[in-house]
């Protein structure tokens, strides 16, 4: 008879929606850190010197970062199968906000991080809806 380490230790598995509990995953993150990216372009213009120019182009990429970072996350951890289903659009938003976190790290104009913006809340109404469902 053979037995597993599983059973032995009496572990059972489990099922759950997403790969930790769902309170981990929010497209808040990516918002924030869009908010910065749209807040520092806003600024840019009026910072008088280029050590301060360099420093806010600096941090508006590192932050254009983290969005992608919590846009794949997202992306790749908690929205499954069944929401594609529902909202067919979802890989083509995610592939459209990722890259537009990538253009803002090619631009100081606000009007691209005021899309990018845009772009994390129609994920967010979508995310919305998987969480009511």
């Amino acid at each position: 008879m053979k037995i597993s380490m599983t059973s032995l230790l009496g572990i059972k598995p489990v099922y759950a929606h997403c790969d930790l509990p769902c309170g981990v995953y929010d497209p808040a993150q990516a918002r924030i850190e869009a908010e910065s990216v749209l807040q520092i372009m806003k600024k840019y213009p009026g910072l008088d010197h280029q050590e301060d120019k360099w420093r806010a182009v600096f941090i508006k990429e590192q932050r254009a970062d983290l969005v992608k970072q919590h846009l794949w996350v997202l992306w790749t951890d908690y929205f499954k199968p069944e929401h594609l289903e529902k909202h067919p659009n979802l890989h083509d938003l995610f592939w459209q906000a990722t890259k537009q976190a990538g253009n803002c790290k090619k631009t100081v104009d606000p009007a691209e991080g005021q899309v990018l913006l845009d772009m994390i809340a129609e994920i967010d109404a979508v995310f919305k809806a998987t969480k009511a469902a």
